[in-house]
């Protein structure tokens, strides 16, 4: 069992000369940039940084923040990712919890740090060039020594992520370089990656998406295409001009690319190998793609911070809204919802909660310092998800929402998804949400909100799902026509938000 900083090392050893980071139009082979990434971690250990210490970052998805991230695994230092729009009152709390010793911002980050007072203690680092308070980034890569070996243990722990915070406070997940590495390697499997692969590295650093990919091009000498910001044009166009391959992104990614009016077929050419993960893909998107890539494989990961791949869908082109089986190290259950037993398990196509085992070698061992949260997500040695779903009579997952998305409305259970599947269809529907709305009749009300291609009524939208096989109580009461579905900063589409009003009407 290795760590992740002998797994960078391995993977020079084996490939030195294949490219492997590519940023604004610059390339990078595995030797050269040891090079910088060894010059950075010897920086890190004469500033005082040394192995257990946390180090935060507020940084897209640069070279800067992919080579921080490599220099903490060489030694020992556990990186703390953290989403580089947050604002001076969360940046606090997320250096008080993880206690970390070493902040690193960009020009953006570091006007929101300069709100409060850091203390003297914390080592500050700036990528900026304009900053002159800060500790310049440059400065620390320009050193000539090569660490030659790693300073980790598999056992030690390699980052520290955190959860969105839908529910509350955001809750840091540590993992393992065990866990990282085992989780990496399922994800090339998986993918069917082969040596020398590349992918657009565009999910962001302090999410899982972002790291599997990072990790995974590394173990096979691939070619990690750095993308800071999201942009479908010049996503486009990195595309085509580094002949990528491989694509790992959330829905909305592709919903986007595929709509942007630069979209053109003949520049996606060589990006065949398809992923999706942190949501379902609805059928008329997987319809768009389809017609859309030269694509041989579109598969369904579905997972969390906290356990990674629960399940794969290797087929998801053919069976549009499968979670597929459970993945290479994983093992999962649906049980009754709301039963906190681990063996009320549910028959066939009955919808209850998913949950996972974490004794394996891809899952956490409980939260950063929230024993309450163990306590309510982890019940022998099972981890609770609060998704619903059901095993088909294959043995396949379906994940229909989450059990706080569920609408109950004149007594019988609807989950959006289901709902969402049949509107995406609609030559006329640019996207769709599904929630349910206080009524006095039912409860909650069925209703869509939909950001539309074209004008579109009530009628057509209503007849289109009566030719479905949608039941009747399913079909939506009512239409809210939006200018834009409201989003996280990785693509998850915020239910919240539209429940609260905050959305933009398209009248």
């Amino acid at each position: 069992m290795i760590d992740l900083g002998t797994t960078f090392l391995s993977s020079v050893d084996r490939c030195p000369e294949s490219i492997a980071i590519t940023y604004q139009n610059k390339h990078l082979n595995y030797s050269n940039w040891l090079n910088k990434i060894s010059s950075l971690a010897i920086s890190f250990k004469k500033m005082g940084l040394k192995k257990g210490d946390k180090l935060m970052t507020l940084l897209p998805n640069t070279f800067e923040a992919c080579t921080i991230h490599w220099a903490c695994q060489l030694t020992g230092i556990v990186i703390v990712p953290i989403n580089w729009r947050v604002k001076s009152e969360e940046i606090i709390f997320f250096l008080k919890n993880s206690n970390s010793k070493c902040i690193i911002c960009d020009d953006h980050s570091e006007k929101e740090v300069e709100l409060f007072n850091l203390p003297n203690s914390i080592i500050k680092i700036s990528t900026s060039s304009q900053s002159s308070k800060y500790i310049n980034f440059k400065s620390l890569i320009t050193l000539k020594k090569i660490f030659n070996s790693s300073e980790a243990d598999y056992k030690d722990c390699s980052i520290i992520l955190y959860t969105s915070g839908t529910t509350g406070e955001p809750k840091g997940v540590p993992r393992s370089h065990f866990a990282e590495r085992s989780s990496a390697i399922a994800h090339i499997a998986q993918n069917r990656y082969e040596r020398y692969e590349s992918t657009l590295g565009v999910m962001p650093l302090y999410h899982t998406m972002g790291v599997r990919s990072l990790l995974s091009m590394t173990l096979v000498n691939g070619n990690f295409i750095a993308q800071p910001k999201y942009n479908p044009q010049e996503a486009i166009e990195l595309i085509d001009k580094n002949k990528i391959s491989s694509l790992y992104l959330v829905p909305t990614l592709y919903h986007d690319l595929i709509n942007s009016p630069y979209f053109k077929k003949e520049k996606l050419l060589t990006c065949h190998k398809l992923g999706f993960a942190g949501a379902p893909m609805t059928d008329g998107l997987i319809k768009k793609i389809k017609q859309s890539f030269s694509v041989s494989q579109l598969i369904n990961h579905y997972g969390s911070s906290e356990i990674y791949t629960f399940s794969i869908e290797p087929n998801a082109l053919n069976k549009p809204g499968s979670a597929g089986k459970a993945g290479i190290n994983q093992n999962i259950r649906v049980v009754k919802i709301n039963s906190k037993n681990i063996n009320s398990k549910t028959k066939i196509n009955e919808e209850g909660e998913i949950i996972a085992y974490i004794k394996n070698d891809e899952a956490f061992e409980g939260y950063l310092e929230r024993p309450d949260a163990d306590k309510s997500s982890i019940i022998d040695d099972w981890y609770f998800t609060k998704d619903t779903g059901y095993f088909d009579e294959n043995g396949d997952l379906y994940v229909t929402g989450r059990v706080d998305d569920m609408i109950i409305t004149g007594g019988e259970n609807v989950f959006p998804i289901e709902i969402e599947n049949v509107i995406s269809l609609h030559p006329d529907v640019n996207e769709v949400v599904i929630v349910g709305l206080k009524d006095e009749k039912w409860g909650q009300k069925v209703t869509a909100f939909i950001k539309r291609n074209k004008k579109i009524k009530f009628n057509e939208l209503d007849d289109f799902c009566k030719k479905s096989d949608l039941s009747n109580f399913k079909r939506p009461k009512s239409y809210v026509f939006i200018k834009e579905i409201p989003k996280s900063p990785t693509g998850k589409i915020l239910r919240r938000k539209i429940l609260a009003g905050e959305y933009e009407l398209d009248n």
